[in-house]
C-alpha cells in the first residue's frame, strides 16, 4: 500500500488518537487477530461515470485505513453492466485515485475477471436447489415481489427441477434466448421483511459486448450477486460500504454462507452530502448529456475532474474528508467547509499576483513618460522562502473600476477625486481629474504621485486607508477570466415545486466570463493547472484550454471564508 506522496502533502497517515468507529473495528480486529493480522480494504467503483467528491471520501477512508494499519487497498471495478460502462470511465477513475495521492500497487482488479467463477457458483446454487430460472418478465418479477407491508408471490417457475434449471441456465449462457426473456434468481424467501431477500435476480440476459470480455458473455451478473463474491475472491477483510448497502448485507451474507466461501466483514458508513450539490451519478450524467454543463470536467460539478480543473488540490480534498470524519448517520455538510479546507491549503502555497478584472486606466501626470520601474513584490507572505518578484510600474496602469467612485458613500476608502490612496508595492497617488465619454461613463482617471512613497510607505508617517492593486498598462497581459459560483441556487437542489425537478434550481449566474482582464506580466508563462491568489480578488487556476495568445483563468474560490466566520461564532454544528 502506497501512501500519498504529493509534494504538498502535509497530512500524516498515523491513526488519530481517537479512532472513528470504522477504524476502531479494524483496530480491534488487529488486536484480536481475527484476520491473522491482515488488513485488506477495497474501493469498488462501477465504471459508469466519473468520480465525485463523495467518492473521494470513500477513497480516503479505504486507502487511508490500509495505509494506517499496514495493509493493502484494492482498486476493483465492479463492471457487471456492459450497457452503462465504458473504458473511458476506467481510465478516468484510475487517474482520479492517483491524483488524490493514492496508489493500489499490484492490486488492480475487475469483477469481469471473476465471471467464470461467478457462473460456477451460480451452477452450485442451482444444483443445491437454491437458485432457479424464471421466465417472468421484469415487470412481472417486480410486481410479484410485494411491498414493505405485504409478502411477495412465488414465481410459477420457482419449483422447477434442478435438471431443468441447469439446462435452461446452460442455454441462457449459450445465447439461445433473447434479452429479458429469462433470469436466474436465488431461492430465498418471498415473505422476507427484507424485500432484497425475496428471490433476487442473479443473472440477466443481455446480448451486449463488454468493454473487457467482448462477446464472450451474453448473461451478466447483477451487482448484488457479483459484489460480495468479488470481495470473497480477493480475501478482503473489511468491506466498507455506504449506508444504502446496509439492507443488502443480509443478501451478501446469504450468498457467501450458501456457497460456504470466505466471508469478509461489511461495515456501513454515512455517504457524503453537500449543500448546493447534486451527488447522483445519474443526474450528473443528465447535466452532461443535456449540455447544461460543458462536460464531466466542468468546474461547477463536484466531479474530481471538475474540482481539479477549477483549481482544487488533493491536500484540500483529503483534509476535508478527514475533517468531515466517518459517521453512522446521514447528514448534509455545508459546502463552505470544503471551501475553507481549500483556502487553508491555497493560502499556504499559492503565489500572489496582481490582476485587474474590470480595468479602468489611470494616468499619473507628474510621472516621467518614458520611465518604467521594476518594483519588488512579495510572492507569498505565508511562505518567506517564496521570496519576491519584480513587477513593472509606469505612468499608465489599470485599477479595478469598483475601486473608484466619483461620489462615494461613507466608509468608502478607495480612490475618489482629491483623495490619496496607496498602490500596492508602489506609491501614494491622488486623483485630480476624471475623463468621461459622451454618455457620462468614466473612461480614464488622472492622478499625481508622491515620489517619496516608493514601496508604498510615507517617510513623513502620513497614513492612508485605501490600498489598491494595479497592473502596468504597457506590460499588461490580456486574459479571459471565468468566475464560477454554485451550480444551484438552493442548499437542497432537490427541493422543488410539484412538477419540477432539480434542474429548476440551476443557477443562471454560476458562470460569468470576463474578457479584457489585465494581468501582471509574470503570469504570461503560467502553466495550465498552476494556482495563484489574485490579490484582493480570490484564488485562480490556469485552465487546460489556456494558450500563450489567450490565457484563461478559472476562479477557484473567493477570499471570503464563510466557514471560518461561522466557526468563530460557534455556528458550524
Amino acid at each position: 500500500m502506497t501512501k500519498p506522496d504529493t509534494a504538498d502533502n502535509e497530512n500524516t497517515d498515523a491513526p488519530p488518537e481517537r479512532l472513528d468507529f470504522v477504524r476502531q473495528i479494524v483496530a480491534d480486529d488487529c488486536t484480536s487477530g481475527k484476520w491473522d493480522g491482515r488488513v485488506v480494504t477495497r474501493f469498488p467503483p462501477e465504471p459508469n461515470g466519473y468520480l465525485h467528491i463523495g467518492h473521494a471520501k470513500s477513497i480516503c477512508l479505504n486507502f487511508g485505513i490500509a495505509a494506517e494499519f499496514g495493509g493493502a487497498c484494492h482498486l476493483r471495478f465492479d463492471d457487471t453492466n456492459p450497457v452503462a460502462e465504458e473504458e473511458e470511465y476506467v481510465h478516468s477513475i484510475q487517474q482520479d485515485v492517483r491524483w488524490l495521492g493514492w496508489d493500489w500497487g499490484e492490486h488492480l482488479y475487475f469483477a469481469s475477471d471473476y465471471f467464470g467463477q461467478l457462473y460456477e457458483w451460480a451452477v452450485q446454487l442451482v444444483e443445491a436447489g437454491k437458485a432457479y430460472v424464471d421466465d417472468q418478465s421484469a415487470e412481472q418479477v417486480s410486481a410479484n415481489r410485494g411491498t414493505l407491508t405485504s409478502p411477495g408471490t412465488d414465481s410459477p417457475y420457482r419449483d422447477r427441477s434442478v435438471e431443468e434449471n441447469l439446462d435452461l441456465l446452460t442455454r441462457m449462457k449459450a445465447g439461445e434466448f433473447p434479452d429479458g426473456s429469462r433470469v436466474l434468481r436465488a431461492k430465498i424467501d418471498m415473505a422476507s421483511p427484507n424485500v432484497l431477500l425475496r428471490d433476487p435476480v442473479m443473472y440477466r440476459i443481455m446480448h451486449t459486448p463488454h468493454h473487457r470480455t467482448g462477446d464472450a458473455w451474453c448473461i451478466y451478473a447483477t451487482y448484488d450477486w457479483a459484489h460480495g463474491q468479488s470481495d470473497s475472491i480477493e480475501r478482503v477483510t473489511n468491506s466498507i460500504c455506504t449506508l444504502e448497502f446496509e439492507n443488502h448485507r443480509p443478501l451478501y451474507d446469504w450468498y457467501l454462507d450458501a456457497l460456504g466461501v470466505y466471508h469478509p466483514q461489511q461495515t456501513e458508513f454515512a455517504r457524503l452530502n453537500l449543500t448546493y450539490t447534486i451527488m447522483s451519478k445519474r443526474k450528473l450524467l443528465r447535466l452532461v448529456e443535456e449540455r447544461l454543463v460543458s462536460g464531466w470536467d466542468d468546474p461547477r460539478l463536484p466531479t474530481i475532474q471538475g474540482l481539479r480543473r477549477r483549481g482544487y488540490t488533493p491536500v484540500a480534498i483529503r483534509e476535508f474528508c478527514k475533517t468531515v470524519g466517518v459517521a453512522k448517520f446521514n447528514s448534509t455538510i455545508d459546502v463552505a467547509l470544503l471551501e475553507h479546507c481549500l483556502r487553508q491549503d491555497l493560502n499556504k502555497h499559492s503565489p500572489r499576483r496582481m490582476a485587474v478584472l474590470d480595468p479602468i486606466k489611470v494616468v499619473i501626470d507628474n510621472y516621467p513618460e518614458a520611465q518604467v520601474e521594476q518594483l519588488d513584490a512579495i510572492n507569498n507572505p505565508e511562505d518567506p522562502s517564496a521570496g519576491t518578484r519584480q513587477t513593472p510600474f509606469s505612468r499608465e496602469f489599470y485599477i479595478e473600476r469598483e475601486d473608484f467612485m466619483e461620489d462615494p458613500p461613507r466608509k468608502f476608502f478607495r480612490l475618489t477625486p482629491g483623495r490619496e490612496v496607496r498602490l500596492r508595492y508602489a506609491y501614494f497617488i491622488t486623483c485630480t481629474d476624471v475623463v468621461k465619454d459622451a454618455d457620462g461613463n468614466v473612461v480614464e482617471l488622472h492622478c499625481t504621485y508622491d515620489p517619496a512613497t516608493r514601496g508604498g510607505d510615507s517617510p513623513d508617517g502620513r497614513k492612508v486607508k485605501g490600498t489598491l492593486h494595479w497592473v502596468s498598462a504597457a506590460e499588461a497581459i490580456p486574459a479571459e477570466v471565468r468566475l464560477y459560483d454554485h451550480l444551484f441556487t438552493t442548499e437542497d437542489p432537490e427541493d422543488v415545486a410539484e412538477g419540477e425537478d432539480f434542474t429548476a434550481n440551476l443557477n443562471p449566474d454560476s458562470l460569468v466570463t470576463l474578457t479584457g482582464c489585465m494581468l501582471e506580466p509574470s503570469l504570461a508563462a503560467a502553466e495550465p493547472g498552476s494556482r495563484y491568489q489574485f490579490e484582493r480578488k480570490g484564488y485562480f487556476c490556469v485552465d487546460p484550454d489556456s494558450a500563450a495568445d489567450k490565457p484563461i483563468f478559472n476562479r477557484t474560490v473567493t477570499l471570503k471564508d464563510t466557514w471560518a466566520k461561522l466557526k468563530k461564532k460557534g455556528k458550524t454544528h
